[in-house]
């Protein structure tokens, strides 16, 4: 078999590429100048548009509960039941301007109530599921209510979601409930006989609002207007020629932007068909994605680390996996998180293997602020870490931050955020003197000669922090080297060191690898080889690892350890974990921690 390095790839039908450079002293402006369609405003109008073209195409399709098969709604359907529902959600107070609380799982009923409330120019309000499902810490809710202060709940369940009914906050709101409704709930089919309204939104209503993580702080909530929303869309679309429906399989939270716009929107966008995946990037609950992907064929496929680190496993030890999921695969994916290039590599090699070629990997890279996608790999790639260039029509300045070609990253475009519901002056913090939305996060050149190489993401400026020494550390580029090195055996780490004499890794390993390698004791051999491996070839003391520590189990879900994207909020896990990191940094460190 030819090596990696000089395998072709499927063509993944790439519009060309442009850039701009402008020089502002040690600053640089990059722009990519390539048109895009700005015919569509608000994200109501492809519905409309494709329920003509091709009514009997499939939009949303998921399991049909207690049966093997797929629920499907064609575009037809689904145009039909949004101006139905749009209807009952007026009925019940529903205007321009007075949110929808949207506490659910995703699901056909949450997209078509969610583009019924958008459509009357009621901004979308969905908030991660985790905040109101049993043993949830309701104060997240209370924080989510307070902020979005909604018009109205929609829940899929409203036995799941009890607890989070029966709180003060939100009391006398009228409840939508697709499933299990209480007295006085709103049945969602009721919702569905009522008499259709009008689509009237405009490109300048919110259409969503959409929270924050709030690891920093209390949660804020993003307004993202029709016209965000719509237009970067078409800039996606625009990184492509390729004129063909997309296919996907996907999990991605619609309480986030990724989920709920970079994929539900852009496929609703270009026409194209999304299996709603129920299955999560975590042991244990990855099964319910690998029965999709045994099923469906998807033409683009994207996911965060955790999954692929999964899913790589699945690909090369069942081939017809491998052949169903490489059979139309032209474009592969990452996001929420940076991942390690010896997953790419196992990736790559599976779909060689199956099929003679490579499958391009893309990045995309942004915030919620920024519609989401500011960045995207729009050609040919195999490097871990890109994040690529602008997206047509947007400009990203970068200023120097530190030493060694170090740029913070900053963005302007039509699909920035216009800022911050209520909050005028986190709102003014967000934007520099140019109008430029700042991300907090750093970037350098892959080749600083030639900026067309492409922007390689340099770690969340916030999550860096200082040895006792003074000494920085670069604590998200630290943590993907440092995994990448180990391989397979470990699937995350929380980087850790502040005010300490070194850098000390807590690390979760992977159930599935440590059980082939032989158990916990072959695990932590493989854990130390890789670490010793990685401080070989790290540059300075700061770039090592000093210590390390294995943790039982897996993040926590439950507390927002790990978010529903599949990462961990490093802050978070630190806090969470005390106990656990005065261990790694005793004096006289146990048996259990890893001395370098």
């Amino acid at each position: 078999m030819e090596s990696l390095d000089d395998a072709p790839f499927r063509d993944a039908r790439y519009a060309p590429r442009a850039l701009e450079v402008e020089r502002h002293g040690q600053a640089l402006i990059l722009r990519n100048p390539m048109p895009y369609s700005g015919a569509v405003r608000t994200v109501t109008a492809p519905l409309a548009r494709w329920a003509g073209q091709a009514p009997d195409r499939v939009w949303l399709a998921e399991r049909a509960e207690g049966h093997e098969g797929w629920r499907t709604v064609t575009y037809g359907e689904a145009a039909s039941r949004v101006a139905a529902l749009a209807g009952g959600l007026a009925s019940l107070g529903l205007s321009r301007g007075r949110p929808l609380l949207i506490l659910a799982r995703n699901g056909v009923d949450h997209a078509l109530i969610a583009y019924a409330a958008m459509s009357l120019g009621a901004p979308a309000a969905p908030v991660s599921p985790q905040y109101g499902l049993s043993g949830a810490d309701l104060s997240r809710l209370v924080q989510a209510v307070e902020r979005i202060k909604p018009a109205a709940v929609y829940v899929d369940d409203a036995a799941a979601f009890a607890g989070a009914l029966d709180h003060d906050c939100l009391d006398g709101l009228p409840v939508i409930a697709s499933r299990n409704p209480r007295l006085g709930d709103q049945p969602f089919a009721a919702l569905l006989a009522s008499p259709p309204a009008a689509d009237v939104a405009q490109a300048e209503d919110v259409a969503k609002l959409l929270l924050t993580s709030g690891s920093t702080g209390r949660p804020k909530a993003v307004i993202c207007t029709h016209a965000n929303i719509a237009l970067n869309a078409a800039q996606i679309e625009a990184c492509y020629a390729d004129p063909e429906p997309p296919v996907l399989v996907n999990s991605a939270p619609w309480s986030h932007s990724l989920g709920a716009n970079a994929i539900l929107h852009m496929v609703l966008h270009r026409g194209g068909t999304l299996h709603i995946d129920a299955g999560q990037p975590v042991p244990g609950r990855f099964g319910e994605t690998l029965r999709n992907l045994h099923e469906v064929s998807p033409t683009y496929h994207n996911m965060v680390p955790a999954g692929w680190g999964l899913l790589v496993g699945e690909l090369e030890r069942d081939q017809a996996l491998a052949r169903t999921f490489f059979s139309r695969v032209r474009v592969l994916q990452y996001g929420g998180a940076s991942m390690a290039q010896s997953i790419l590599d196992r990736v790559q090699a599976a779909a060689l293997a199956t099929t003679g070629q490579r499958i391009t990997f893309a990045a995309g890279y942004g915030a919620t602020e920024t519609g989401p996608t500011a960045c995207n790999i729009h050609w040919l790639n195999a490097r871990s870490g890109m994040v690529g260039l602008p997206t047509p029509g947007t400009a990203v300045k970068l200023v120097p931050a530190g030493d060694g070609g170090k740029f913070e990253i900053r963005v302007k475009g039509p699909q920035v955020s216009p800022g911050y519901l209520d909050q005028p002056e986190a709102t003014a913090q967000a934007f520099d003197e140019d109008g430029f939305y700042r991300l907090g996060d750093a970037a350098r050149l892959a080749d600083p000669e030639d900026p067309d190489a492409g922007l390689v993401f340099d770690g969340r400026l916030v999550e860096n922090f200082k040895l006792a020494s003074g000494a920085f550390v670069a604590a998200g580029a630290l943590r993907v080297a440092a995994i990448s090195a180990i391989g397979g055996a470990a699937s995350d780490a929380v980087v850790c060191g502040e005010g300490r004499d070194g850098v000390g890794l807590m690390l979760f390993l992977e159930p599935r690898t440590c059980e082939a390698l032989g158990g916990a004791d072959a695990a932590r051999a493989v854990v130390r080889a890789g670490l010793e491996r990685f401080n070989a070839t790290a540059k300075g003391g700061t770039g090592k690892v000093a210590r390390a520590l294995i943790l039982p189990g897996a993040p926590d879900a439950a507390s927002g350890e790990l978010t529903d994207k599949g990462y961990i909020n490093q802050a978070l896990a630190r806090e969470r974990r005390p106990v656990e990191l005065e261990r790694l940094f005793a004096p006289e460190p146990g048996e259990d921690v890893m001395v370098f």
